[in-house]
């Protein structure tokens, strides 16, 4: 094979809950994760000589060792001893540092793209293992669907799939820092926690209106009151008709789950009138 075209799928959190931090800094969460319809495409193809060559629809993105994507061709080269060029054209459509593991999504996209690509034969499992030295989100887009994600990430458990449902992806004009908000996350003070127990046994019982009731993220605590733009888009969508709206990750993605789809695009059309929203859009859960 000399080519290969993939998918990558990004990602909202149902419920995210910290646990603690760690001596090492790193915070250990109990979330669960769902992969969602909107997607980047890698394409990526075999060259002849031995370099790295990387390029994007987006400018401002860089296009080497900063970059996911060619840091896990670069490790996927050196540890498997492939001298092989790549050729690699990144099409983003996941908003940016917006809690959607963009990032995560493209680079494990990468690594099962290198896998093809060169015949390894490796296993999700041994992919995983290289994924988790690149970010913490990265295993779990290796595997998608719906997970409980614990530790800093890295362990994960295939849980029942989200029910059949819409979801209006909306994404404000803002960018938000992951470590800003990480760092700025009071543990002791929190009053209260998401029922991710209870979201489980929703997803087993295939009853959306209970996972609707159970959306909860920690981090939206540092969020709303830094950026209040983000309590407003999930009123918002509450009001036109959502079950439910939650921030995604460390934000600012919000994200509304509708029972029919004529509502939730209705929603979307609406969205015009707010000036702060760049990006929006409709897509399924996907397993």
């Amino acid at each position: 094979m000399d080519n290969i075209v993939r998918k990558a799928y990004g990602k909202i959190n149902l419920g995210l809950d910290v646990i603690r931090k760690r001596e090492d800094g790193y915070h250990e969460v109990r979330m669960i994760m769902q992969t969602v319809g909107l997607y980047d495409l890698l394409k990526m193809r075999k060259t002849s000589g031995n370099q790295i060559t990387m390029r994007c629809n987006l400018s401002f993105l860089p296009v080497d060792e900063r970059n996911l994507v060619y840091r896990a061709v670069q490790i996927m080269k050196e540890k498997y001893g492939l001298e092989s060029g790549v050729e690699i054209d990144l099409q983003k459509r996941i908003p940016v540092a917006a809690g959607m593991a963009g990032g995560s999504t493209d680079c494990a996209a990468a690594l099962h793209g290198m896998n093809e690509l060169f015949d390894l034969k490796l296993s999700k499992e041994e992919l995983c293992e290289i994924g988790v030295t690149l970010g913490a989100d990265v295993p779990y887009c290796i595997w998608g669907g719906t997970a409980l994600s614990e530790g800093i990430g890295e362990k994960l458990t295939q849980i029942a799939p989200m029910p059949e449902c819409q979801i209006l992806i909306v994404k404000p004009g803002i960018s938000v820092s992951t470590g800003f908000v990480y760092q700025n996350l009071k543990l002791s003070e929190l009053l209260a926690h998401p029922d991710i127990d209870g979201m489980i046994k929703c997803l087993e019982e295939k009853d959306l209106e209970g996972i609707c009731g159970r959306l909860e993220n920690v981090l939206e605590t540092v969020t709303i009151s830094e950026y209040p733009v983000i309590e407003k888009i999930k009123n918002y969508l509450m009001e036109q008709g959502a079950m439910g709206a939650l921030m995604s990750g460390s934000g600012p993605t919000i994200f509304g789950i509708f029972q029919e789809k004529s509502t939730a695009e209705k929603a979307k059309e609406s969205l015009r009138d707010l000036k702060e929203v760049k990006q929006a859009y409709v897509v399924k859960p996907i397993q």
